[in-house]
C-alpha cells in the first residue's frame, strides 16, 4: 500500500487530534514530578483504594472472560439476526451514564429490591461491599470481552474448524485447540480493555459502593478535599497505568496484524 500520496489535510487532522488527546496529559506530566507520584500513592488511603480497585477490578474481568469468551463464540457463529440482537443488548450497558448504570443496578440489588433484599437475607451484600464494587465495574465493561471476542472468532478462516470436525474433535475440543489460540491475542486485548474500563470506573460505583473506597472515588475525594494538585498525583498512576495496558494492547494484536 503506498502512504506516500495523502493530502495534507489528512495529516493536520492528526496532528490537531493528537494535540487535543494528548496534549493535556503531556502537561499533567510534565507539572508533575514523578516523586509526587510516590508520595499519593504512599498515603494508606490511597494503598487501600487501590487494593480495592486491584481486587475487584480482576474479579470484574475474569468473570467477564468467563462468561464474554464463550458469549462470544457462540454469537460469532449465530445466525446474522441472533447476533445482531445479542449484539445490541450487550452494548446497552456501554452507552448508559455511569450514574444511570449504577441507578439501574440499585434498583436490582438494593437492599429493597426482591433480589437484593433476597440476597441481603442470604448473607450476600452487594450494595457498600466489595463485591458491589465488582458488580459495578462488570456492569459498565463486562460486555466488551464478549463484543471483541465475537469479532475476533469471527474474523477466523472457517476452514481450520472445519477441519478439525472432519477429524473427530469435538465442539469443545475445537473451541479450546483450534479457535481459542487462533483467536487469543484479539481475546485477551479485549480483556485486557474491560479490565481497564472497569479499574476506572467511578459512577456506577459511587452508587453502588461508595465503600470500600475504590481508586477513582478517592480521587474525587482527594479532588474535593485537597484540590487539584494531590489529585493530579494519583491521575498520573492512572495515566501510567492506561499506557501499560494500551501498550500490552498493542503487541498483542501485533501478533495478528
Amino acid at each position: 500500500m503506498d502512504r506516500s500520496h495523502t493530502s495534507p489535510i489528512f495529516a493536520l487532522a492528526t496532528l490537531l487530534l493528537l494535540l487535543v488527546m494528548l496534549g493535556p496529559v503531556v502537561g499533567m506530566l510534565v507539572a508533575i514530578p514523578p516523586a509526587a507520584l510516590l508520595t499519593a500513592f504512599s498515603a494508606p488511603g490511597a494503598q487501600h483504594a487501590l487494593r480495592v480497585s486491584l481486587i475487584a477490578s480482576c474479579i470484574a474481568a475474569s468473570v467477564a472472560a468467563l462468561l464474554g469468551v464463550p458469549a462470544g463464540y457462540a454469537l460469532a457463529h449465530a445466525d446474522a439476526r441472533r447476533r445482531g440482537g445479542a449484539l445490541f443488548a450487550l452494548a446497552l450497558p456501554l452507552a448508559f451514564p455511569p450514574v444511570a448504570s449504577g441507578i439501574i443496578l440499585l434498583e436490582s440489588f438494593g437492599a429493597r429490591a426482591p433480589l437484593g433484599g433476597w440476597l441481603a437475607a442470604h448473607g450476600i451484600v452487594l450494595v457498600d461491599s466489595l463485591w458491589g464494587v465488582a458488580l459495578a465495574e462488570f456492569f459498565v465493561a463486562g460486555s466488551f470481552v464478549a463484543i471483541t471476542a465475537c469479532a475476533a472468532f469471527a474474523s477466523l478462516n472457517p476452514i481450520y474448524e472445519a477441519s478439525a470436525r472432519t477429524l473427530g474433535a469435538s465442539p469443545g475440543r475445537v473451541f479450546f485447540r483450534v479457535a481459542l489460540p487462533l483467536a487469543a491475542p484479539n481475546v485477551l486485548a479485549g480483556i485486557l480493555l474491560a479490565w481497564m474500563r472497569a479499574i476506572g470506573e467511578y459512577g456506577a460505583t459511587s452508587i453502588v459502593a461508595f465503600h470500600p473506597t475504590a481508586l477513582p472515588v478517592y480521587l474525587y475525594v482527594t479532588l474535593s478535599a485537597e484540590g487539584v494538585g494531590p489529585a493530579l498525583a494519583l491521575c498520573y498512576g492512572f495515566a501510567v497505568l492506561a499506557a501499560i495496558v494500551v501498550g500490552m494492547q498493542w503487541a498483542l494484536r501485533r501478533r495478528v496484524v
